[in-house]
């Protein structure tokens, strides 16, 4: 079992205290009210980078920068002179630090229950109880109360990003079937891809002077990993992109969800070569091809399909009273006095489905929750349950037939969708940054 440790930051708030300060211990409290502090103060900490009305800590930047060698030598990575490795790793924790602050300039926060489901995620996945989390950590030298402040801090920053950038991308039907017209007509299109990336930044407000010399750079790393050198190492040391101290990897994408500059271009690559520099807005950006693999399988699915009528409880109208309208119903609906679609329309309190007369529709596995789907598994076809209860209400629910769906298409529509999206945001993201970056006020104290 390995637990990954993520690095541990200090509250935006202390920060804000730590503003244009150093950090003294002092032996005792009185020493505070002295002048003896600038003789007997212990040193313990110092500001690396001001970042508007927040800071970057040194030991923040020595701890990151112990922690991403020590990644990369296990690697087997060659590192980057040391003031090059620790100027890339300060100007991500100063990127990271303004997002932080716009986060809680919004009132983005994860709350203590999201929390813990990542968390318990975390205990899941290295095969441990969520209570026995704390001693594991603790026996690999982590603090439980870092671990939890680290794992909140990138939670808020994907939501952050899901705010600001994902949720502002749009996809029209039309962008959409194209999309998918692409992919039916790529002979790779179930392939997938490993790629790692460099991006030469250029500013948003350059001048044709420092687009030359930005693009001149670009064609120079180019020519470095042409030539042979290690691509991961090159990326560490010259890539401006938010992935440069993994050595640029992108990670497997599938060839769809691949960032929309290589949509074209990857898929025609063999591994190990590596692309010319390629400008958009953000800057120029190489990319290498690492490996390729492929599969996607057909997708046949169980699904049901059921209708129901809900009642809910009322301070005129207890859980025996709904629970007894709904038998009453149910005798009526049975004996041929009434019929379910008619009596839901102008019964059911389900605003989703009583104007269809309780219709569900097909519903595959993990649609309803787990009460509901409980019951609708237990029916034979065209019988209605008895009454039941969940966490809506009370309900009756007949099932109508039952169906081996193959889905493959409907799948294939929703991951075209998604990857679509994160290939717009792929650049959308790098863009967002790089304003983010430009607005806010950054002091180097190194």
């Amino acid at each position: 079992m390995k637990l990954l440790r993520p690095t541990s930051k200090v509250t935006s708030a202390i920060r804000g205290c730590l503003l244009g300060l150093s950090l003294l211990g002092l032996a005792g409290g009185a020493l505070a009210q002295t002048r003896e502090l600038s003789s007997n103060g212990v040193l313990l900490d110092r500001i690396a980078a001001v970042v508007n009305d927040g800071v970057v800590l040194n030991s923040q930047l020595d701890e990151q920068t112990e922690e991403i060698t020590a990644r990369l030598r296990q690697q087997n990575t060659e590192l980057p002179p040391r003031n090059v490795l620790r100027q890339q790793i300060l100007e991500r924790l100063v990127v990271e630090e303004i997002q932080v602050q716009r986060a809680n300039k919004l009132g983005i926060q994860v709350s203590d229950e999201m929390l813990n489901g990542a968390l318990d995620d975390v205990a899941k996945r290295n095969n441990i109880g969520f209570a026995d989390l704390p001693q594991a950590l603790a026996q690999q030298g982590i603090d439980y109360r870092t671990f939890r402040d680290e794992i909140r801090r990138q939670m808020t920053l994907q939501l952050l990003r899901q705010r600001d950038v994902i949720g502002r991308i749009n996809i029209s039907p039309r962008e959409l079937e194209q999309f998918m017209t692409r992919q039916q007509a790529a002979p790779d299109k179930n392939a997938e891809y490993n790629v790692s990336h460099i991006l030469i930044s250029v500013p948003v407000s350059a001048s044709p002077e420092q687009i030359e010399a930005r693009e001149k750079r670009a064609k120079e790393v180019f020519d470095k990993a042409n030539a042979g050198d290690d691509f991961a190492q090159l990326a560490v040391t010259y890539s401006d992109s938010s992935t440069n101290i993994e050595g640029g990897s992108l990670g497997w994408r599938r060839g769809s969800q691949l960032p929309s500059i290589l949509a074209e271009n990857i898929p025609k690559m063999q591994p190990g070569q590596t692309s010319q520099p390629i400008r958009t807005p953000s800057g120029f950006h190489i990319f290498r091809l690492n490996e390729v693999r492929g599969g996607v399988q057909q997708s046949v699915v169980a699904q049901v399909h059921a209708r129901h009528i809900l009642l809910r409880t009322t301070e005129l109208e207890d859980d025996q009273t709904v629970e007894q309208k709904l038998n009453n119903i149910r005798t009526r609906v049975i004996d041929g006095k009434e019929d379910f679609a008619a009596i839901a329309a102008v019964t059911s309190q389900d605003p989703g489905s009583a104007a269809d007369g309780g219709d569900l529709g097909w519903s595959g596995p993990g649609a309803f929750v787990p009460e509901f789907e409980k019951q609708i598994t237990a029916l034979s076809e065209n019988e209605i349950s008895k009454p039941f209860k969940t966490q809506y209400g009370w309900h009756i629910v007949q099932l109508l037939g039952r169906r081996q769906h193959d889905s493959t298409d409907d799948l294939k529509r929703q991951r075209a969708f998604a990857e679509l999206r994160e290939s717009k945001a792929e650049e959308e993201t790098e863009l967002w940054l790089r304003r983010l970056r430009d607005e806010a006020f950054v002091e180097y104290r190194m």
